[in-house]
């Protein structure tokens, strides 16, 4: 029976489907795969490791690949050789993240799609193809609306002491005072961008706090403002969102719509879930 193994995959986490034309799918996760940040033998490692137990009752036929960092054409090359290496498989397909989005969060519609995960991105897609898209900067430079970008923020706030005692508290009951130790773990060990994203916690546990509502709001205007403002089809196509920060904190996302005056979608936590329909009626 001719079979799909399905990932979408962002800096955190990578979700995997196997789809079949009949039946049901079949689910697991690994750790998050971006070819931009990690070399082809972390990759092989990580698949080795993470992924090898779960494959070992199924068989599959074909690979579509949606990642983080897998925009450029060299990045899905190196992603493709590394997914050949270890599955033995000819026909696979190694598409960005937003081609993902776009694809689950529209199917054949017309939108503006966007990411706010770990990390952000957006894209203008047609129905068929990403046709514009805002350059993203990465965790470093941009991200802006990003688990990552709201962290900073966070860890900010605490460091600079702008939180009342309440929130500082809060912080140090979950990450600790020691900001050396904070630091050496941001700037020493692998995907600071991870690490920063683990930061928004506190934000999911205070909200009503008017410095968290201020720094949820504030961060995702940010996109908006850096972002979507810049396409001119967000006044005449919806808004897509999909990723955990767009998730959790919808209903800031769902004001700054109405406050601009944008027509929103839909907003999920991922799109899988119709990334695997699409790919199914073409089994």
């Amino acid at each position: 029976m001719a079979s799909l193994l399905l990932a979408e995959s962002g800096s955190t986490k990578t979700d995997w489907c196997l789809v079949r034309k009949t039946g049901k799918s079949v689910h697991f996760k690994t750790s998050g795969i971006n070819p931009y940040l990690q070399s082809s033998e972390q990759i092989l490692s990580l698949l080795e490791h993470e992924l090898s137990n779960a494959l070992d009752k199924y068989a599959t036929t074909k690979i579509a690949f949606y990642g983080a960092g897998a925009s450029r054409v060299e990045q899905q090359k190196k992603l493709a050789d590394v997914l050949r290496q270890f599955f033995d498989i000819k026909t696979i397909e190694v598409q960005c993240d937003m081609m993902a989005a776009a694809r689950g969060m529209c199917g054949e519609k017309k939108g503006i799609v966007c990411i706010l995960g770990t990390g952000s991105n957006s894209c203008y897609y047609d129905g068929k193809k990403i046709r514009d898209r805002q350059t993203s900067l990465g965790y470093i430079a941009g991200d802006e609306g990003s688990g990552n970008y709201l962290g900073k923020r966070v860890l900010q706030y605490y460091a600079y002491h702008t939180f009342d005692e309440e929130l500082k508290a809060a912080f140090e009951q979950l990450y600790g005072n020691d900001i050396g130790a904070i630091l050496r773990r941001l700037y020493s060990e692998p995907f600071p961008n991870r690490y920063l994203a683990t930061f928004v916690q506190l934000l999911k546990e205070n909200r009503g706090h008017y410095m968290v509502e201020n720094i949820i709001e504030d961060c995702l205007n940010d996109f908006f403002h850096t972002h979507l403002m810049k396409y001119r089809q967000s006044w005449n196509t919806p808004l897509f969102f999909t990723g955990s920060v767009a998730y959790e904190f919808k209903d800031v996302l769902e004001n700054l719509c109405h406050q601009y005056e944008i027509e929103l979608g839909t907003i999920e936590r991922s799109p899988l879930e119709n990334l695997v329909k699409y790919h199914r009626k073409m089994l």
